[in-house]
């Protein structure tokens, strides 16, 4: 069942991302899958954490959000619906062919949309739990993120039980990026997740979600997947991360690679693979400082300091800086990351590496090069190329039964970011918006990141 939203949405789409259908088409023309691989997803339904299981003769698409703030963004809804929109545009043309479309064509995509994935391609987001709980000066909470001394925390590990909303926060940035049924939302999801703040973020966007798909006429409630400390925490010290992070330690020649594939110099070794926790909680990646130590080719140890650090700001107020709070120091000795054990060293891995094990054969980015991060697409794709070539991670299919590949990349336009009609930001929460017509009159306009632009030549000489 279409809305009027849902439709003009889906007739923009078509008409301009057309080159990003043909290719992802022609890749699921080749796309052989594993149906031995299994993926575990959840979502959340009524409060309620849902599991289920997919094997890999899907292919995978991968959206993302981040447990930095609990209210839905513009920008994350735009994500959630491109990933939707090429899922079940990909699946219906794949079965019908590519052709001009025409109001049957809309009908039922339409139709489809409003159910929850179902098909060959699978849409889903990467919640990446490692990222601090205020990164981005956006939360809520953020008051009391700070006075109970987990600013710098990973969001994995953030305790709730002393959390409250920063009305401060709210009266000034009410209706620019946070309403008040969001803030009531949010309250309501505090106080009865069982301290657990991961749970709370999902309990409050999942809800959203439900809400905005009756209002688009499409189901934005696709399954995740929380990476990179919660697949650690749960996954037995032969598993696939553990081995990814092993083999990044191994010696010299392993780090370098990976540095490489960085765009990072071996002069000062400064940047860290995995960011080993404090023993107080300190976990961010910004907030750390670090040096990698040798004895010859073998890894000796690793320095880490944490240090209170600014992190970003909003869109609305460029003065109003989020903090990661933190002050330690200590050393990691190198038998710990080459032999490397999660319980025993909790540690927040750099993307190019966990994201190695998320299930993706092709991504949504946003805005890159204006809103997103060019030089993290060339260490995303560059490692991938590295371990396509069998010059890293050489055990990945025997071991783990992944064939090592870059996935396909897609963009959403810069000029099609969905912002605030007043405020022109992007991360304005959807409460937001009074009028989601003025975001569905935007449209959303994938375009075709080319790999070979982003691969550090470095890399595969």
């Amino acid at each position: 069942m279409s809305t009027h939203l849902g439709r003009m949405i889906v007739e923009d789409f078509l008409k301009s991302s057309k080159p990003c259908l043909e290719a992802i088409i022609k890749e699921l023309s080749r796309f052989k899958g594993d149906k031995i691989r299994k993926v575990r997803l959840f979502y959340f339904k009524n409060g309620q954490k849902k599991e289920l299981t997919l094997d890999g003769t899907h292919f995978f698409l991968r959206s993302s959000v981040e447990y930095s703030n609990p209210q839905l963004t513009v920008e994350e809804v735009q994500g959630i619906t491109a990933a939707r929109l090429l899922e079940v545009c990909g699946n219906y043309f794949n079965i019908y062919g590519l052709h001009e479309f025409d109001s049957r064509d809309i009908d039922e995509i339409c139709e489809k949309l409003s159910k929850p994935p179902l098909g060959k391609i699978v849409s889903y987001l990467l919640n990446t739990d490692d990222v601090e709980p205020d990164r981005y000066s956006m939360n809520p909470l953020k008051d009391s993120i700070v006075s109970s001394g987990q600013s710098a925390f990973p969001s994995a590990s953030v305790n709730t039980e002393r959390l409250e909303i920063d009305q401060k926060f709210f009266h000034k940035y009410e209706g620019s990026l946070i309403s008040k049924d969001e803030v009531e939302l949010i309250d309501h999801h505090l106080r009865t997740c069982n301290n657990n703040y991961l749970d709370m973020v999902d309990g409050t966007k999942y809800e959203q979600l439900e809400n905005l798909s009756e209002a688009f006429g499409i189901n934005l409630c696709l399954y995740s997947v929380r990476m990179p400390l919660k697949f650690l925490e749960k996954e037995e010290s032969n598993g696939l991360l553990h081995y990814i992070l092993r083999e990044s330690h191994a010696n010299y020649e392993s780090i370098e690679r990976v540095y490489n594939c960085m765009g990072r110099s071996m002069k000062k070794r400064t940047t860290l693979l995995t960011v080993p926790h404090s023993e107080k909680g300190y976990g961010s990646k910004r907030a750390s400082r670090g040096r990698i130590y040798f004895d010859g080719t073998k890894l000796k140890s690793v320095k880490v300091t944490f240090k209170t650090t600014l992190l970003y700001p909003n869109a609305i107020d460029p003065e109003d800086v989020s903090v990661a709070k933190a002050d330690d120091q200590f050393i990691v000795q190198g038998d710990r990351l080459i032999n490397y054990n999660f319980s025993e060293t909790p540690s927040s891995p750099q993307f190019i590496l966990y994201s190695l094990g998320s299930p993706e054969d092709a991504v949504i980015w946003h805005a890159i090069g204006e809103f997103g991060a060019s030089q993290l697409v060339k260490s995303y794709t560059s490692t991938r190329v590295v371990c396509a070539r069998n010059l890293m991670m050489r055990e990945l299919k025997e071991k783990y039964g992944i064939t090592p590949k870059i996935p396909l990349q897609f963009n959403i336009a810069a000029k099609n970011m969905w912002t605030h009609p007043i405020h022109d930001n992007i991360d304005a929460s959807i409460g937001c918006i009074q009028n989601l017509k003025d975001l569905a009159e935007s449209g959303i306009k994938l375009e075709r990141l080319l790999s070979d632009e982003y691969i550090r030549k470095e890399t595969i000489f």
